[in-house]
């Protein structure tokens, strides 16, 4: 169980996709971080009070990283965490990777870093209390899609299934994209609209994923 803190959550919406990036910020402490790096660094500094403690990585798909390099310059000392698959930075990036269910704190934040592969190999979702950042695994309406090279379905049922659908109905999920009908849910709530978190198999969810992507519209 992961002990109560006080925290605040700003979400930039933006980048190549309707892409998400976070600031988070304690508020007991003042200790900040941000979630992705898949929006302009002139967009992220304003809200940014000192030099933050890392830079949280849900995976590493161009989108996703795309000013990282902007944000490490501005920030050099700032942590990147992120999947030890992950492929290797330039020097300047102090890249530390993250085992699965390996704990670190931000302040007095506590998070969780939970791998969960499937839309990409080195996917992370980032649990905080009551929230959890899923990055590209699971958005507000639907999971991740699985048509990248290193992509893999069997993986993301597993990660979605066994990872995060056993997790409580009330944890609020904070999405890579803005694809959905409002830009965050709880799980439970995400269970109820989506029929791709009602499979009753890995072969059932196959087969709904197939039925998505034959329907599914630009930019959903």
């Amino acid at each position: 169980m992961i002990p109560t803190t006080d925290f605040s959550i700003r979400s930039l919406l933006g980048g190549f996709d309707k892409n998400f990036t976070y600031v988070v910020t304690c508020s007991r402490t003042g200790a900040q971080l941000i979630v992705d790096a898949a929006i302009k660094f002139n967009r992220i500094s304003p809200l940014i009070h000192n030099q933050p403690w890392a830079l949280l990585l849900t995976h590493t798909h161009g989108d996703h990283v795309a000013y990282l390099d902007q944000i490490v310059e501005a920030y050099p000392k700032m942590i990147v965490l992120g999947h030890p698959e992950t492929e290797k930075y330039p020097e300047n990036i102090n890249f530390q990777p993250l085992k699965h269910n390996q704990t670190f704190k931000v302040g007095e934040m506590s998070f969780i870093a939970l791998h969960t592969p499937g839309h990409y190999f080195d996917s992370i979702c980032y649990h905080l209390d009551s929230i959890l950042f899923t990055g590209d695994t699971l958005f507000v309406g639907r999971t991740g899609r699985v048509i990248s090279a290193k992509s893999d379905i069997a993986a993301l049922y597993d990660s979605v299934y066994n990872k995060i659908l056993t997790m409580d109905g009330n944890t609020r999920l904070y999405p890579g994209h803005d694809y959905g009908e409002k830009p965050t849910v709880t799980l439970k709530e995400n269970i109820k609209i989506s029929h791709l978190l009602q499979a009753r198999n890995l072969k059932d969810f196959q087969q709904k994923m197939d039925e998505f992507e034959r329907t599914r519209k630009p930019g959903s």
